[in-house]
């Protein structure tokens, strides 16, 4: 009568083959939701988490759940997503106590994935009921949000065909995305190192995988949210890539490949530090902001540069000849990328070094303090996510202090207090350019003046 238990492969097996991406997204989509509730993976303060609202928090993970229900809207035939609606009907309107039961029975039976897909439909739909009235509410408690977590984590695992932990390396979705990597793997020798150099090749190539669901482009909040759900994520799984790594580079005895090895560790600790300590931190506080699309977008280069530079530099090992080209197209851009962070560094020390050369004169240090601001603001959303780890945090101590300065800092004779710290980052500036300048890729590229000029107009 209520056709919600298909025959095993009745239709999921052709949705998969038109809307694979699709189903690849609700795999990250639903590994998000689970590691989001996680207390290790907040992106907040060292704070009393008993004491914090997670309203925004929650939201995020309504928005997540909406973005589930969407594609699952898409991969689901529409007779079959008729056919569940008609079922809920007649569940409440037409059956007796024992039919309902009997129809229940069947409904949570997970003895194909088209019956597991109905109940992942079906879970999402009443997650979103419940979590979307707490988020109409203005507080979340600590407790409320872990509780709502323990529910959407167990709905995820306990689902027999879409439960993204099932194993640790899905096959399904979990692959080398590269003809060149993969010849690589084929041509190494011993066996056991080539066992270890693949899995850590699935790990990277999944992380590219995750970063395809994040939309740098968007200004939709829905999909701001759920890219922030992935960047979540991802550094979990680092985490868990990173643990591999260790214990792998403790078993190779080739001294080379386990300095290598290391390195890795050391690289994805600092820039993970720099997405997650630094760039995501208290993102919640600037929801609503550009600054946060922003984070996200930065968050999101940095990890993606870092994720293609790994894969590259372990290539390089067992084939010096290989190029990033050969491999990513973003690498083509690596030139580009170079000339503009030299363009926007050398834009900043002009601005900066007309802030100092206004003297006495209040009220042109004042506009000229304001052009310096709203530069600061351009270089976080450009420049930031192009520069080294080191560079990066003298960067962004030095815009904390500038945003922190009051108007009447401004004038003497507090200004000098202002003053001697811009003068330190002037410095500083001037050694970041002349690294910048000693670059392969920028050799026999003269800095563009005119470019520069033109940044400083435009913000001035």
């Amino acid at each position: 009568m209520f056709p919600i238990n298909d025959a095993p492969g009745a239709w999921v097996a052709d949705s998969k083959r038109t809307y694979g991406p699709l189903f690849s997204e609700i795999d990250a989509l639903l590994r998000a939701l689970d590691r989001f509730f996680i207390a290790e993976n907040f992106t907040v303060s060292g704070e009393d988490l008993t004491a914090r609202n997670f309203h925004e928090e929650l939201a995020t993970a309504k928005d997540a759940i909406l973005r589930i229900l969407g594609i699952l809207e898409v991969v689901i035939p529409e007779s079959r997503k008729n056919a569940y609606w008609f079922r809920n009907f007649a569940e409440t309107k037409l059956l007796t106590t024992g039919k309902r039961d009997e129809l229940r029975e069947r409904s949570y039976r997970q003895d194909s994935p088209e019956g597991c897909l109905y109940l992942l439909y079906d879970s999402f739909i009443n997650l979103k009921g419940v979590v979307a009235d707490m988020v109409r509410g203005r507080d979340t408690s600590f407790l409320g949000f872990m509780h709502i977590g323990r529910i959407i984590s167990k709905e995820i695992r306990g689902n027999t065909y879409f439960n993204p932990f099932r194993q640790t390396l899905n096959p399904e979705f979990d692959e080398i995305r590269s003809v060149e990597i993969s010849d690589i793997v084929k041509m190494i020798r011993p066996g056991e190192i080539k066992k270890y150099v693949s899995v850590i090749y699935l790990y990277l190539f999944r992380f590219l995988r995750f970063m395809d669901f994040i939309d740098i482009e968007t200004q939709r909040p829905v999909s701001l949210n759920a890219s922030l759900m992935i960047l979540v994520l991802l550094g979990a799984e680092i985490a868990i890539y990173q643990d591999y790594i260790e214990k792998t580079a403790r078993k190779i005895k080739d001294p080379s490949l386990r300095l290598l090895l290391q390195s890795v560790t050391y690289q994805f600790s600092m820039e993970t530090r720099r997405v997650y300590l630094q760039e995501l931190r208290d993102v919640y506080r600037k929801k609503g902001s550009t600054q946060f699309r922003g984070k996200i977008e930065n968050s999101y280069g940095i990890l993606k540069n870092l994720t293609e530079q790994n894969i590259l530099q372990l290539a390089q090992f067992f084939r010096p000849d290989i190029r990033g080209e050969d491999l990513f197209a973003s690498f083509v851009a690596k030139v580009e990328r170079s000339l503009r962070l030299r363009e926007d560094i050398v834009a900043l020390h002009k601005i900066l070094s007309h802030v100092q050369r206004t003297r006495d004169n209040v009220r042109a240090r004042i506009q000229a303090f304001e052009t310096l601001r709203k530069y600061m603001v351009y270089f976080e959303s450009s420049a930031f996510r192009l520069l080294r780890h080191d560079d990066y945090e003298e960067f962004a101590a030095f815009f904390s202090e500038m945003n922190a300065v009051k108007k009447d800092t401004l004038a003497p004779p507090h200004f000098l207090k202002v003053q001697q710290r811009m003068a330190q980052f002037a410095i500083f500036i001037e050694a970041t350019i002349r690294s910048i300048e000693n670059r392969s890729e920028l050799t026999h590229r003269p800095l563009d003046k005119e470019k520069v000029d033109a940044l400083v107009r435009q913000h001035g």
